[in-house]
């Protein structure tokens, strides 16, 4: 028997910026879930298709200008 080797790649990713941002955004940022979290932070998970379409919603934070606190992939198993 064979085995097929799994690889791991993000299946999608969790941004954490400075502030509360209204749940409107969240089709301004493609459908991510925010999050308000207690500490301040809001936290937009999801996921992000391609390193393209994670670079287009990183400026949009910037062009917010608010902080832009972490970026973490999520990843999942593919195989």
């Amino acid at each position: 028997m064979t085995e097929v080797a799994k690889r791991v790649v993000p299946g999608g990713y969790r941004l954490r910026v400075g502030g509360h941002l209204p749940g409107c955004w969240e089709t301004w940022f493609d459908g991510l879930t925010l999050t308000r979290e207690e500490d301040g932070t809001t936290s937009l998970c999801g996921p992000v298709p391609d390193q393209a379409a994670l670079h287009g919603l990183l400026a949009r934070i910037r062009d917010l200008g608010v902080p832009l606190i972490s970026v973490e992939a999520v990843y999942t198993q593919q195989g």
